[in-house]
């Protein structure tokens, strides 16, 4: 037997996993590792999310009215249940995504953490009241549960996504129905094993208030458009995002669409270098560049390129690419061929544009299957070509720049718009890049690269990225819906606005 999938087995197992789960699906389960198959998961159809919805939508009904406070008590032991298993579920982050070890444990602290986050917001579901014009009144506005909240997740981020919404959600008084990526189904199984015990530790929470609807895109399109579905969040590329909003829009339910993000960052002449080196190489090369905040684009003043260059090209060169379990890996493998030839025509078309490529070649480590490649460093005359898309790989564009305005003008040039970062000791340039002259992004970091790392600010951004938020902030809002409420204790109906409307 494989010992990758004696790896995962052996995962599965220690996570209350039932092997069952394995034989007979038309999903395979394969680890980019070696790209062997470890087993296949059962899909549902189109047709069987009705029922699942149908049995969603019942829990919400009961859910609803259990007091927060108590509905954050079961997302506390979700977290407990997280807490317990972290090592083996981000061990099987890395086995069936690709990522390094610490980047799967720090995947499921981020579970943890957001757990953390909604237990303190089931007490701070805050509505305000409201100054009124009319004497003996009172106008404010409170908060209500919205209904069965449906997640589309993406391979890259398989259980963390999931977790920024359904915390929230179960809190707010949601129940949710999660159809996972394909290409990552085991972490979601295991995900759902562990929602099942910490709802058996709670004692009295509904069936069907967390389901996981396995399945290839008609799933996810029968969950986009079923009615008792008020909101879709959904994780992935901006084409799909085309294709979810329309559908959503149609009938009026909401979306909290995560796209696509082609990140810049600036390096300023006053840029401390050595900080920004180690930024910059992990904003590019971390997660073998499959993070939506992966840093894609790098702006340099001409001042510090020759000699920041020199010092990327060094690290670029000297990283650890290789089996995302040993120690001293940096890059572990892309998930599948698709994103190798993906990141092999890019290439290609930054050298057809006059690009000069550092790396960027295959890596071979003894499995035609598994697609290991160098991170890539490509020194372009202009933002041109390829430059301008997101290619889901470790490449990072390099141009010039000479002064602010033209590198935010770059910066903000691209139909995307989630994550950007300047580094700078520069309070007028750091500032400027975050005013509302400066980057378009929905995230804008000073002195490290573009990622959106902790739960409790609101991740997500603008223009083809999609608009949605997640996580922390105010992003509670979107699962709930809003009731405005006037209450009149006196024996007089005083109109607003002066209104007269005397009937005699």
């Amino acid at each position: 037997m494989n010992q990758t999938k004696d790896d995962i087995l052996a995962v599965l197992d220690r996570l209350g996993v039932d092997r069952a789960v394995l034989a007979g699906g038309d999903i395979v389960a394969r680890s980019p590792i070696d790209g062997a198959e470890a087993g296949r998961v059962k899909a549902l159809s189109a047709a069987d999310v009705d029922a699942l919805v149908g049995k969603a939508h019942a829990a919400y009904l009961a859910w609803r009215v259990v007091p927060a406070p108590r509905r954050g008590e079961l997302v506390r032991l979700l977290g407990e249940e997280l807490r317990a298993v972290r090592t083996d579920l981000g061990r099987l982050v890395s086995l069936e995504a690709g990522k390094i070890l610490s980047e799967g444990l720090g995947e499921v602290q981020e579970m943890i953490d957001i757990c953390d986050f909604a237990v303190g917001l089931s007490r701070q579901l805050y509505g305000l009241t409201i100054a009124t014009e009319r004497p003996g009144h009172r106008l404010m506005e409170t908060w209500h549960p919205l209904g069965v909240c449906g997640v589309i997740s993406a391979f890259n981020f398989p259980v963390a996504v999931w977790s920024w919404n359904a915390a929230l959600a179960l809190v707010c008084g949601n129940s949710v129905v999660w159809k996972p990526s394909e290409k990552t189904p085991l972490t979601a199984v295991a995900v759902q094993a562990a929602f099942d015990r910490a709802a058996a530790k709670f004692g009295s929470a509904p069936d069907g208030l967390s389901i996981l609807a396995q399945g290839h895109a008609d799933v996810g399109q029968a969950l986009v458009d079923h009615p008792l579905v008020p909101l879709v969040s959904a994780t992935g590329s901006t084409r799909m995002g085309r294709a979810v909003a329309p559908r959503l829009a149609a009938r009026f339910a909401r979306a909290i669409l995560e796209l696509g993000g082609n990140n810049a960052a600036i390096v300023a002449p006053s840029a401390d270098l050595e900080l920004a080196v180690r930024g910059i190489a992990f904003a590019a090369m971390g997660t073998a560049g499959q993070r939506c905040t992966t840093l894609r684009r790098l702006i340099v003043h001409e001042a510090v390129a020759d000699r920041l260059l020199d010092r990327l090209a060094a690290a670029y060169r000297s990283v650890k690419v290789g089996d995302p379990r040993e120690a001293g890996t940096l890059v572990g493998p892309l998930i599948d061929k698709a994103s190798y030839e993906g990141m092999a025509k890019a290439l290609a078309a930054a050298k057809a544009a006059g690009g000069t490529v550092i790396g960027g070649e295959r890596v071979d480590v003894g499995s035609g299957d598994a697609y290991y490649v160098r991170p890539a460093l490509v020194v372009m005359p202009d933002q041109t070509g390829p430059m301008l898309e997101e290619t889901f790989a470790p490449i990072l564009y390099v141009v010039r720049y000479r002064d602010l305005d033209r590198a935010i003008a770059l910066q903000n040039g691209v139909p995307q718009g989630l994550a950007s970062s300047i580094f700078t000791t520069d309070m007028r340039e750091a500032e400027a890049f975050m005013s509302p002259a400066g980057s378009d992004c929905g995230i804008a970091n000073v002195n490290l690269g573009p990622s959106g790392a902790e739960i409790g600010g609101a991740f997500g951004g603008e223009k083809e990225t999609g608009g949605g938020r997640e996580a922390g902030s105010d992003s509670w809002k979107a699962y709930m819906r809003r009731a405005t409420n006037t209450i009149n204790y006196s024996s007089a109906l005083p109109l607003a606005q002066g209104v007269q409307f005397d009937i005699g």
